[in-house]
């Protein structure tokens, strides 16, 4: 059996594996992006729900600033990159 069909016998679940590794971070660059531009051109487009996690996550992020114990990191330090 040749090399190539070897490589091709891979499961279809490694494949799809692979496939989200690569896709996931692209898509949440993507939906971060898109939400930054709904949120600067309608800011009260966006509520959160008291109950929801992520308004727990958003009060925890805010009470951690005002007692300055959480750094935020510039958009170079998160994607490794310069800034677009």
């Amino acid at each position: 059996m040749s090399e190539q069909t070897l490589i091709s016998m891979k499961p279809v679940s490694e494949y799809a594996d692979e496939l989200a590794r690569v896709l996931e971070p692209l898509v949440r660059r993507i939906v971060r992006e898109e939400l930054e531009r709904v949120v600067e051109r309608q800011p009260d487009v966006f509520v959160l729900q008291e109950d929801s996690p992520l308004y727990g996550d958003m009060v925890e992020l805010a009470r951690r600033s005002r007692e300055g114990k959480i750094e935020l990191l510039t958009y170079e330090q998160v994607w490794n990159q310069d800034a677009e």
